[in-house]
């Protein structure tokens, strides 16, 4: 019999795909007859944050809840936890599920919390790359690992989004002792619409956080080779902590006449401002940049990384090294002679992603595993496969 849960998403940042991967969660959850709410941080954000909260809140019945939240581990973190605690009691929640490191460690400790009161309540956490992309030698690393290690009697269930977040799990924290399921992240069927390029549309964008880890620099080097034997254009589209160092960068190679910071907008709208999509990551975990423009047929250029290989199982695309710039600017050179090779594949990623991904899907594999594991007896460890409903 299906249940129904008082559910409340922690997350620290309300912006890049794990924002959206919460929001279509929230949004199903809440549609499928559960009572949703949503804490997170009351600073961070950028143009479309605040309309995505709006958007979602209206179909939040527990509500869109704002506290301040420590990017980096602070005394600031005890408050967060005391008013997630307090806010976790009085919506009687049934499942914290907590989404990111800072996320998933207040949803834990407030469930340790109300478990030691005695309150039949269930702690779910999805990593969403977030510590996992630390390097286990680094202070940070040890840090954040030994705090993961130390979260794990807490935690009901671990959701990987792909089986590359898995296996970096088990590498750098250890085999999960509680029960774990990898379910990736979901399309809506309105995405699955072809992208027609806007009248004018460059040759390549770039869509994501503007940051190093990204590989937006790759790509500047890269349009810069290309552009001593051709006049293509180049459109990023995103906003970060590194926006200012990356336009430096095309002014010192030269391109910044070609070259256009759009900063934030809908994935969809930045999709049509170019050709081809770039993606030249040094890391990702499963990205749904990549979801939405395979979806909309949209022609790629991807780094081999994180769970891009799970996403392009089973069709031609050739993924290249990240980090390098000579293959990323033959890739590009490539497309400019023979764009219809490129298209053609992207038509065969479109039918695979339109068969594997949905919203509808994620979610009902997020309830089953909700049920399966509060059903469970308390201490009980048991590992728990895929199960794609897609």
């Amino acid at each position: 019999m299906k249940r129904h849960y008082n559910i409340l998403h922690c997350l620290r940042a309300p912006i890049g795909g794990l924002f959206r991967h919460v929001c279509d969660l929230a949004g199903q959850q809440a549609h499928e007859g559960h009572e949703i709410g949503i804490v997170c941080d009351a600073v961070t954000g950028d143009a479309l944050t605040d309309e995505c909260l709006a958007e979602i809140g209206a179909t939040c019945s527990l509500g869109v809840h704002r506290i301040k939240m420590s990017r980096q581990i602070s005394f600031a973190d005890a408050t967060a936890y005391k008013q997630i605690l307090a806010l976790a009691k009085n919506l009687a929640v049934d499942i914290l599920h907590g989404h990111g490191a800072k996320g998933g460690a207040y949803a834990r400790l407030a469930a340790r919390s109300l478990k030691a009161a005695s309150r039949p309540v269930r702690a779910f956490y999805t990593p969403h790359g977030g510590s996992l992309h630390f390097e286990p030698r680094s202070l940070k690393g040890r840090l954040f690992f030994t705090l993961e290690r130390s979260l794990e009697p807490h935690t009901d269930g671990i959701i990987f989004e792909s089986a590359y977040s898995r296996r970096v799990y088990a590498g750098k924290i250890g085999e999960p002792a509680c029960r774990w399921r990898i379910i990736p992240n979901g399309l809506h069927a309105h995405e699955l619409t072809p992208v027609e390029p806007n009248n004018g549309a460059a040759d390549f964008v770039f869509v994501g956080e503007l940051r190093y880890l990204k590989g937006v620099d790759v790509l500047l080097r890269a349009f810069a080779q290309l552009s001593e034997t051709s006049s293509a254009r180049l459109v990023i589209v995103g906003d970060g902590p590194d926006r200012g160092a990356f336009e430096d960068l095309a002014a010192q190679h030269g391109i910044a006449a070609t070259t256009v910071f759009t900063g934030a907008m809908p994935a969809r709208d930045a999709f049509r401002m170019g050709r081809c999509l770039v993606m030249p990551s040094r890391a990702e975990s499963f990205p749904y940049v990549v979801l939405e423009a395979g979806a909309g047929g949209l022609p790629m250029l991807l780094t081999d990384v994180g769970g891009i290989p799970e996403i392009t199982a089973e069709t031609p695309v050739q993924l290249l090294k990240p980090g390098v710039v000579d293959p990323l600017a033959l890739a590009m050179q490539n497309f400019l002679e023979a764009p219809e090779s490129l298209q053609a594949t992207a038509e065969i990623l479109r039918s695979e992603i339109a068969q594997r991904y949905t919203v509808e899907g994620m979610a009902k594999s997020i309830d089953q595993f909700y049920q399966v594991s509060t059903d469970s007896h308390d201490g009980e460890s048991q590992h728990v496969s895929e199960l794609i409903v897609h």
